[in-house]
C-alpha cells in the first residue's frame, strides 16, 4: 500500500513534460520558505529555477499569504462579464502605468498560454474589424516558445513540444532573431511575404526561454520592431518570462524604444503564488472592437477570468516588486552571477556562457547536438536531485533562474554543485 506522498502520486498523477515510464519518482514537497522547498521527510531543496520561472519573492511569502487570506474572506469569485470587483480594477490601475509603451487596457485570463491566445485573437480580429481582410499572416522567431495551447503552439517554433500536432497548427512564418548582421536580410524576408498581408509579429524580448535561454541584442530588436511598426505590423511582446525584473529592468521591453501594441504577462505576475494571465493592449487596439455591431466583440473568456483571489495575490506581489528592496536584490543576484562566471569560464566543459539580469545560462559540451532531447539532461537531473538543488536543464543547457530573495550562501551552494558536476564530468 502506498504510504508516502511520492508513492501515492505514482498511482494517480500524470506529470507535465515527463515520460512517466522512465522518470524517477517525484519528490513530495510539503512546505516552502524563501528560496527553499522541503520534502515530506524534512529535506531542504534550493529552488534555483523558481518553480518553472514563476516565483520571484520566495515561497509562502507572508505578505502575499496575508492578502490572499483577507481576500478569501471577502470575495472568492465573481463572473467577470457584466460585473467587476475591486482587486481586478485596482490591479489594472496599478499595472498599466508601469508597463512599457502606451498600454491602455487589461484583459484577464488564466495563464501564459491563454494570454498569448488572447493577443493573437486581438491582433487578427483587429484587422478583421477594420475591414482589412488580407492581414492574416503571423511572424514569429525561430526557437520561440509561447505556450502549449493550439494557438500558442502555432506561433512556437516547431520542436519536440509541437511534433505530434504540427500538421494541425496554423501556418506561421518563422524568421531568425535579429542581430546587427542580419537585420537587412530579415526586412527583405518579411517584404517577400507581403507586409500588407502580415497581421502581427509575436516575440520574446531579448530572451527565448524554453528555446534554450537564448539571448539576443536589444538594439537589433528595436530596429526590427520599429521597421515592422512602419509597415503597420502589430507588435506582441511575450513578457511571460521576462516580465517583473528577470532581465534586469522591470520589463524587457524597457530596453527598446519601440512600444509594443500588446503585452502578455503571467508567471511572476502573482509572485508564483497562483495562476493568472494578462494581455494588455493600446487604446488603438481596444477601440477597433467598439461598435454597435456585436460581431465586432472579442468573444473570448474563461470561467475564472479576473479571479479575485488571483488578482489580490498579484497586487501583493506588485507591492513587493515595486519596493526598492526588490531592485537591490536583483542587482545583488546579478553581481553574484558575474563573479561566478569568472570561475565558470575556467572550465573547458562549458561554452556560450551568457548573463541577462538575474538569469545565468550556458551549455555543457557534449558529443551530441545542443538540443532539448540531449541525453545529458537525465544525468544532470539525477545529480542535482541528489544535491537537493532544483535545476531543470533544457537538454545540455544549464541555467540558474532563482527567486530574487535567494541568499548569497544559497547561491554559493548552487555554484558549488555546478562546479562539482563539471569537475566530475
Amino acid at each position: 500500500m502506498a504510504t508516502t506522498l511520492s508513492e501515492r502520486d505514482l498511482q494517480v498523477i500524470w506529470h507535465p513534460y515527463t515520460q512517466m515510464q522512465t522518470a524517477p519518482a517525484p519528490i513530495g514537497i510539503v512546505r516552502g520558505e524563501g528560496a527553499s522547498l522541503y520534502d515530506e521527510e524534512g529535506n531542504r531543496y534550493i529552488d534555483a529555477t523558481s518553480s518553472w520561472w514563476v516565483n520571484i519573492h520566495g515561497h509562502a511569502h507572508p505578505y502575499i499569504a496575508q492578502q490572499l487570506a483577507a481576500q478569501a474572506l471577502q470575495l472568492q469569485h465573481c463572473i467577470f462579464a457584466g460585473y467587476t470587483h475591486p482587486t481586478a480594477v485596482t490591479l489594472a490601475e496599478k499595472l498599466l502605468p508601469i508597463l512599457p509603451g502606451r498600454q491602455s487596457r487589461v484583459f484577464y485570463s488564466d495563464n501564459g498560454s491563454t494570454a498569448v491566445e488572447v493577443a493573437l485573437k486581438m491582433a487578427l480580429q483587429y484587422w478583421h474589424n477594420k475591414g482589412v481582410q488580407q492581414r492574416k499572416k503571423i511572424l514569429a522567431f525561430h526557437h520561440s516558445y509561447h505556450g502549449d495551447t493550439f494557438g500558442a503552439m502555432s506561433v512556437s517554433s516547431r520542436s519536440v513540444f509541437t511534433a505530434p500536432f504540427d500538421e494541425l497548427l496554423f501556418d506561421v512564418h518563422f524568421i531568425d532573431t535579429p542581430s546587427a548582421d542580419n537585420i537587412t536580410a530579415l526586412k527583405a524576408t518579411i517584404q517577400s511575404l507581403g507586409t500588407d498581408a502580415i497581421a502581427a509579429i509575436i516575440f520574446e524580448p531579448l530572451l527565448q526561454g524554453a528555446g534554450g535561454m537564448l539571448m539576443y541584442e536589444a538594439s537589433a530588436l528595436d530596429q526590427l520592431l520599429s521597421w515592422c511598426q512602419e509597415q503597420q505590423i502589430l507588435l506582441i511582446a511575450d513578457e511571460i518570462l521576462t516580465g517583473f525584473g528577470r532581465t534586469g529592468k522591470n520589463f524587457a521591453m524597457e530596453n527598446v524604444a519601440t512600444p509594443p501594441d500588446m503585452i502578455c504577462l503571467s508567471k511572476g505576475l502573482t509572485g508564483g503564488a497562483m495562476a493568472l494571465g494578462i494581455t494588455t493592449c493600446t487604446a488603438a487596439i481596444y477601440e477597433a472592437f467598439l461598435s454597435e455591431n456585436k460581431l465586432k466583440t472579442l468573444f473570448h473568456g474563461h470561467s475564472f477570468t479576473a479571479n479575485p483571489l488571483a488578482c489580490s495575490v498579484a497586487l501583493a506581489s506588485l507591492d513587493l516588486f515595486l519596493d526598492p528592496n526588490c531592485a537591490q536584490q536583483r542587482q545583488r543576484v546579478q553581481a553574484q552571477h558575474e563573479a561566478f562566471i569568472q570561475r565558470l569560464s575556467a572550465s573547458s566543459a562549458v561554452k556560450q556562457i551568457r548573463l541577462l539580469g538575474t538569469i545565468l545560462a550556458f551549455e555543457i559540451v557534449t558529443p551530441g547536438q545542443d538540443t532539448y532531447t540531449n541525453q545529458l539532461a537525465d544525468e544532470l537531473h539525477r545529480f542535482f536531485r541528489q544535491k537537493r538543488i532544483m535545476l531543470r536543464p533544457l537538454g545540455n543547457t544549464l541555467y540558474i533562474l532563482a527567486p530574487y530573495c535567494i541568499t548569497d550562501k544559497e547561491l554559493g551552494e548552487v555554484y558549488g554543485a555546478i562546479m562539482e558536476f563539471l569537475e566530475r564530468y
